[in-house]
């Protein structure tokens, strides 16, 4: 069955962003980086205790929505916070015209072999988990470990299980056409309330945050690959152990109560089997919704020893 417009962006739009502008994070790129896909920050100790962990943010989001958790982690871990071009206030440059998530990926991981990272973990929200997946199934075992938060390698999957991507195509290239036929007010005016509608953090989040979605083509295109790309075949590949964080209510009538099952077939594929868990209270932006469940999920994850 065909998903409907509504629930399959409710699973690939993230909430927008708040706090410092792009161009304040872009001062502050290690290693002299610089991409025309992503901006990257870096915070923390040069020896850390712990791995290196690369936070990568979901559409319309930029990276300024890991601040919180960076602030956990960065007296003893060195934290990467990646902001794709595009999204926010930060330029689109590369990401202008063409794909998005492959070439992102493969940035990602020009940046880890620049950096010299050694083996990782990545933490990826909705969009950003796709990201993190692809740079895994193709980095081999220069990944220490992958995050996916409230993230599925096929997420029209998470709607409807039979679903694949001849099925889905035709409703992502409306919705490619929808964002690009809106112009830039109506598209920052709409955000909020999109966002609210599509599982997002909420009223206050909102109020506190504002609406950064970003370059209208790289939004479009973006939202088009989430709803397309089918990363299930390349499960295998990943060699490094992945964590699946998600949002659970126990209240029956909400869809929320009835996503164990579609995310555990989801990552059926992986050659060891994924750590699951879910937090109860939280919808798409688990890391707002439930800060302090979903540090404690972070910091089992990074104590990991799979």
């Amino acid at each position: 069955m065909l998903p409907s417009r509504r629930l399959m962006l409710r699973f690939v739009v993230s909430a927008p962003v708040f706090g410092a502008t792009l161009l304040q994070a872009e001062r502050a790129l290690a290693q002299g980086f610089r991409s025309d896909r992503i901006i990257v920050e870096t915070r923390g100790p040069v020896r850390p205790v712990g791995p290196d962990v690369i936070l990568i943010p979901g559409i319309a989001s930029t990276g300024e929505i890991w601040r919180r958790t960076a602030d956990r982690l960065d007296d003893r871990h060195r934290v990467h916070i990646v902001t794709v071009r595009g999204f926010g206030d930060a330029p689109a440059e590369a990401n202008a015209s063409g794909r998005i998530i492959d070439p992102v990926a493969a940035e990602i991981r020009r940046y880890i072999a620049e950096a010299r990272l050694n083996r990782p973990a990545l933490i990826g929200h909705s969009m950003g988990g796709l990201i993190a997946l692809k740079a895994a199934a193709d980095g081999g075992d220069r990944i220490g470990r992958v995050m996916v938060v409230d993230g599925a390698p096929f997420f029209p999957a998470l709607i409807s299980p039979q679903a694949r991507v001849a099925d889905v195509e035709p409703v992502a290239r409306i919705g490619y056409q929808a964002l690009m036929l809106l112009g830039d007010q109506a598209l920052r005016n709409g955000g909020s309330a999109l966002g609210l509608q599509l599982g997002g953090a909420g009223d206050t989040v909102f109020d506190a945050i504002g609406w950064q979605g970003g370059d209208r083509a790289v939004l479009a295109q973006s939202l088009y690959e989430v709803m397309t790309l089918d990363l299930r075949p390349r499960l295998p590949a990943i060699t490094a152990p992945v964590t699946v964080v998600y949002g659970w209510s126990r209240d029956d009538a909400s869809p929320r109560a009835h996503v164990d099952g579609l995310f555990r077939q989801g990552f059926a594929g992986l050659r060891a089997p994924a750590r699951f868990e879910r937090i109860e209270g939280a919808e798409h932006m688990v890391m707002i919704d439930r800060p302090g469940p979903f540090m404690e999920a972070v910091e089992r994850f990074l104590g990991d020893d799979r």
